[in-house]
């Protein structure tokens, strides 16, 4: 054998004797990064993100004050992480901030207020796009943990370089059979410049990421909490502002497939001896107006549903129509209507042809059934009023475009005078319905018009109407039979905190009802409501029944 060679193949055999288990399951880790990263790039999920900024005065211990709340803020956009991350704003144009390199998640205004930066937070789904690897991060073992049905492995993470700018520095925890990491919380490195002895203006803050197992092998991810509380941002330097936040993440792959899959097994049927129809009777003209309702409807829907917007049909529906037929059927309406959910936070609610669309955070938040009844009796009202749908979107380029075109295109809020109308008519579907005792409805109206003047983002709608406002005013009814708003008093629920009622599959959108337990409150503060708290997800594994979506196997999230 060559000497060259020979040496050669010794230095090999040396270095893989000195690979240990632990080496070689770390090189997994970082390995099973990559990869995701790389699976990523072929998709452009949704991200949402929801600020609640903090006052950054002390409390002064009462419920009202325990958390006093100065503003909101949204984001909505999509991410993009083939090559360089970059990220598309749907409602919100951001402020220019330079390409490359890791973002910043805020910094001063032209107004000299705190001015976030809604890429930054986009970027919290991933560790480090650049240089995850051992040549950069030291790993040391912690423990072993639970994390809900699923163990994990725990290690605490650091750049071997502290004085590099926008490095990862926090815990991960690796779930234990194919090495995956499904959660990490921590920051960015931000050290304090040499030269000048300060920092720039910019600043990184804390965060939990969570990821979920939506098919073998793949972990996406789907929520992020961010936490300025203390008034100490990085590295013991004052915070610019006091806040938390909620990111939520979805839509990595829409229903594309299925209607690929329909047109495949059209083909193959081609032949099969079908036949067009043969009733030649001619629609009459009310009949012609229904059907170009109907298809104005069919149209949103279904523009909704295929940009991440909507989710697809499920368990959630089912549980909204059933309050729904229980309206129409003890007021004697004889109405097809269905409903659909929204997957966006702001609380918001619209109806379109025989259609009540209500968002996921509404639901979140509405205290009890008779409370969700009264808000889809309102959308109810307006359909049976016979308040039309804008009909220009039967016209199918009228749906074509965009999501941001889009998104500002549909925009579905009644008239005052449609939504005085409305009022009195929800009044009366309630007085007919089983829903009698209506006081935590009225609470949730007085809490709503509480809080409203701050949480303007919470409230306004993107598509629909906003339930705050008037609410209070158009339904007094309901108002008049509420007691007095006691914020101190523990048994008096008026709103939930968000995400409250409702998990959503980060991958195909799907939305299922949370089935937990009454939780005792050990104080007024615990009651929360409106408010954005941190995520502790249950997280299991995927079911191993899985399907095909695009190229993808996907299964459905337990």
């Amino acid at each position: 054998m060559n000497m060259f060679i020979w040496l050669s193949v010794l230095s090999l055999t040396s270095l893989a004797a000195e690979q240990t288990p632990v080496d070689r399951m770390l090189d997994r880790v970082i390995k099973q990064e990559r990869d995701l990263l790389t699976l990523l790039g072929m998709h452009k999920p949704i991200v949402e993100t929801y600020i609640q900024v903090q006052s950054p005065g002390e409390s002064t211990g009462s419920a009202a004050a325990a958390t006093p709340i100065e503003k909101d803020v949204y984001f909505l956009g999509r991410m993009n992480l083939a090559g360089e991350m970059s990220y598309e704003a749907l409602l919100e144009q951001e402020s220019s901030v330079k390409k490359g390199g890791r973002f910043n998640f805020s910094k001063p205004g032209k107004s000299k207020e705190f001015e976030f930066l809604p890429r930054g937070f986009a970027q919290m789904s991933i560790i480090d796009s650049q240089a995850f690897d051992r040549k950069t991060y030291r790993f040391e073992y912690v423990r072993r943990e639970f994390l809900g049905y699923v163990r994990c492995l725990v290690f605490d993470v650091a750049p071997l370089d502290p004085s590099v700018r926008g490095k990862f520095i926090g815990r991960i925890w690796v779930e234990d059979v194919d090495l995956h990491v499904v959660r990490f919380n921590g920051t960015y490195t931000d050290p304090v410049s040499e030269k000048t002895r300060s920092a720039p203006p910019e600043q990184y803050f804390h965060f939990d990421s969570w990821r979920t197992n939506v098919s073998a092998g793949v972990w996406v991810p789907a929520q992020i909490y961010v936490e300025e509380s203390n008034g100490t941002a990085v590295h013991g330097r004052p915070a610019k502002v006091k806040f938390k936040a909620q990111i939520r993440i979805w839509g990595y792959e829409v229903a594309a497939a299925p209607k690929l899959d329909e047109l495949t097994s059209i083909l193959l049927e081609q032949d099969s001896g079908m036949k067009d129809k043969t009733d030649l009777k001619d629609p009459t003209p009310l009949e012609s107006q229904r059907a170009w309702e109907h298809q104005a409807e069919e149209n949103i829907l279904s523009r909704l549903e295929r940009g991440g917007f909507l989710a697809p049909l499920g368990p959630v529906d089912e549980v909204l129509n059933t309050v729904v037929n229980n309206l129409l059927v003890t007021n004697n309406l004889n109405l097809d209507i269905k409903c659909r959910v929204l997957v966006t936070t702001p609380l918001e609610t619209f109806s379109i042809g025989q259609t009540i669309v209500i968002s996921r955070g509404l639901v979140d938040v509405l205290p009890d059934e008779a409370s969700l009844a009264v808000v889809l009796a309102s959308e109810l009202a307006h359909i049976a009023l016979g308040h039309r749908t804008d009909t220009q979107f039967a016209f199918h380029n009228q749906t074509m475009g965009a999501d941001e075109e889009i998104l500002h295109r549909f925009r579905f809020a009644r008239s005052e005078i449609e939504t005085a109308a409305a009022g009195k008519k929800t009044v009366e579907l309630m007085k007919n319905s089983p829903y009698k005792k209506l006081a935590n409805a009225g609470l949730f109206l007085k809490a709503l018009s509480a809080r409203g003047p701050v949480l303007t983002r919470l409230i306004h709608a993107n598509f629909g109407n906003k339930l705050a406002g008037d609410a209070a005013g158009r339904l007094s009814e309901f108002v008049g039979q509420a007691p007095p708003l006691e914020e101190e008093k523990l048994e008096q629920i008026a709103a939930l905190p968000l995400g409250s009622r409702i998990k959503l599959n980060p991958w195909n959108n799907a939305l299922v009802l949370l089935k937990n337990k009454p939780i005792a409150l050990l104080s007024a503060r615990e009651k929360m409501p409106f408010e954005v708290t941190p995520f502790q997800l249950h997280l299991t594994r995927a079911d191993s029944v899985t399907r095909p979506v695009s190229g993808a196997t996907v299964a459905t999230h337990n």
